[in-house]
């Protein structure tokens, strides 16, 4: 069996389950977020910073961007593995999304956990 060191996942149906894994987890936030505003009347900045001020929206919050970036490496990593025959382009483009992903992530740990 060939191991990939670029995938996320440790076979396809790894992959597969992450994916329905992140979709759930991002859907989950999305109605999160809907009920927020729908529910809140009206919003202004108070409210929006006491929203996200709160730790199980701040966690959630997390999860939900990992979710994000999991379901954008896997399904990217698939598309360049597919499409991009030439292993050194496939590799350097793969090294920019890391790194992209990678900054999301840590921009997101500071924007929500910063002062």
């Amino acid at each position: 069996m060939v191991k990939h060191v670029s995938s996320f996942g440790r076979n396809g149906v790894h992959d597969f389950l992450l994916i329905r894994a992140t979709a759930i987890l991002m859907t989950l936030y999305t109605i999160y977020l809907v009920s927020f505003f729908a529910f809140s009347g009206d919003i202004s900045y108070i409210s929006w910073t006491q929203f996200f001020g709160s730790a199980f929206t701040k966690i959630f919050t997390m999860l939900a961007l990992t979710s994000v970036l999991i379901h954008a490496w896997i399904g990217l990593w698939q598309v360049l593995t597919d499409y991009i025959k030439c292993s050194k382009l496939r590799g350097g483009l793969q090294f920019g999304i890391v790194i992209i992903l990678l900054s999301y992530f840590f921009s997101g740990i500071s924007i929500l956990w910063g002062a």
